[in-house]
């Protein structure tokens, strides 16, 4: 028997924790790259580049513990 409160806890399964960090993990190598081979000016590069690897080590992190990432919450946003 399921417990009532964890009727939306989708981010819990396996198949989504393990796509969520590889996603992270694409991410942060995204960011990375962004801060050593951006094309922008370097303060620009590396503002956005830590912003990108913060938010993959973060979904890394949060598919570990099987807790829902910023990105999956800021998505409905955009």
């Amino acid at each position: 028997m399921k417990n009532d409160k964890d009727i939306n806890r989708y981010f819990s399964g396996i198949i989504y924790r393990l796509l969520s960090g590889l996603f992270g993990l694409f991410l942060t190598a995204v960011g990375i790259y962004v801060i050593f081979f951006g094309v922008i000016d370097p303060i620009v590069r590396l503002v956005i580049g830590l912003l990108i690897t913060l938010l993959g080590l973060e979904t890394v992190w949060s598919s570990v513990q099987s807790k829902q990432s910023w990105l999956a919450k800021l998505g409905p946003l955009f």
